[in-house]
């Protein structure tokens, strides 16, 4: 895909500042936004994405937020607003991910997956629509194959992010015409902290032949970020096709 220009743009991208969000900041800056990150626990990482964002051209924010609390999502909004004067793109990124059985799977544990992972994005879209509203703006959310595929030993996880698969469609039609709302869904992405055996296993089960990485999903937002307003309501599943 051709390199898409957002220079003059904002973005917003949730759990910035590491992994995945780290390298979708990263491709965002790239590509010409200045580009604001939210961190909860990761306060070094997400001072040296920001430096990284400034190092490509952009201006930065890094900002600390709790995306499950609402009072904690309207300062970040607010921040990110005052320090670029607009927002024309939001990427809901923020998210755990947990093992554990089904049959023993505690109430908080449930709860604690549904707060992040559903109540989470919407916060953060509620809280920016006006801003999205005045630009004609996108809001990528960042799903999971598991929105899309049962995991027997993730029932929790698996949950949440088919809720907000729903939520995106609901999303596209309720914010509609002003703002495009799609969702890039992962599959196994191998990051630096990953099991190698178990990486070689969803390799050898990919139809790729491969797992993917932080830039191939970061390339998708970037198509859903630049590409045609026209498109909304998509659930794109970036897996090398595991899903199959």
């Amino acid at each position: 895909m051709p390199n898409q220009s957002l220079s003059g743009k904002s973005a917003l991208v949730t759990g910035g500042a590491r992994r995945i969000g780290r390298g979708i900041a990263l491709a965002l800056a790239r590509a010409g936004a200045d580009v604001a990150i939210t961190y909860r626990a990761s306060a070094q990482q997400a001072a040296q994405t920001a430096r990284d964002i400034e190092a490509l051209g952009a201006r930065a924010l890094a900002v600390e937020c709790d995306v499950r609390s609402e009072s904690s999502v309207r300062a970040a909004v607010a921040a990110a607003v005052s320090r670029f004067s607009r927002l024309d793109i939001l990427v809901n990124n923020a998210a755990i991910f947990e093992s554990a059985p089904l049959d023993t799977l505690s109430l908080d544990q449930w709860d604690r997956a549904f707060e992040t992972n559903a109540r989470g994005p919407f916060l953060v879209a509620r809280e920016a629509l006006p801003q999205l509203r005045a630009t004609e703006g996108r809001i990528v959310n960042i799903g999971s194959l598991g929105g899309l595929h049962a995991w027997p030993a993730h029932a929790h996880y698996c949950s949440s992010k088919a809720a907000l698969h729903m939520l995106t469609f609901t999303m596209a039609k309720a914010f509609a015409p002003q703002i495009s709302v799609n969702c890039v869904a992962p599959g196994w992405i191998e990051l630096d902290e990953e099991d190698g055996e178990q990486a070689a296993h969803f390799a050898a089960r990919t139809p790729m032949r491969r797992n993917g990485t932080v830039e191939d999903v970061a390339q998708a937002v970037l198509f859903f970020a630049g590409g045609p307003h026209f498109v909304t309501g998509q659930i794109l599943a970036v897996d090398g096709g595991l899903g199959l």
